[in-house]
């Protein structure tokens, strides 16, 4: 398998429906709620892809493009965007769909950084013992 099957294999969409408990006082989704979606459906992909123990280390940056209301169907998409040596990079894109109508549109992104790590919590390569050609 290729690195950019590898890659393409391990992509992770989830979809959930915002409902009032994941609200804020404006009746969208809470921007709390919704980075830990993005780091779920981000740790899900970078676990597919390495299949090593992982821990998120960082997220380079949150952009908040389009407030979600309560009530609407959003899908998490992640996708690794660049592998380093004990470290890889995972884009998230939320996309928001209202219920009753038709299209979607990218409201949420972001970029989050894991580690894979040994059984004594030190970090060790990505690619190590992947079969990747």
């Amino acid at each position: 398998m290729t690195l950019e099957e590898k890659i393409s294999a391990s992509e992770t969409r989830v979809c959930t429906t915002v409902f009032p408990f994941l609200t804020n006082h404006h009746d969208t989704l809470f921007g709390g709620k919704a980075m830990a979606i993005m780091d779920e459906v981000s740790f899900m992909a970078a676990t597919r892809f390495c299949r090593k123990t992982l821990v998120t280390v960082s997220t380079d940056r949150i952009d908040f493009k389009k407030a979600i209301p309560s009530g609407s169907i959003i899908e998490a998409i992640a996708r690794v965007d660049s592998v380093g040596r004990t470290s890889l990079k995972i884009k998230v894109e939320i996309y928001l769909e209202h219920m009753y109508e038709e299209g979607r549109e990218l409201a949420i992104q972001g970029l989050f950084t894991f580690v894979a790590l040994d059984e004594n919590k030190k970090p060790i390569p990505v690619l190590q013992g992947l079969d990747i050609d």
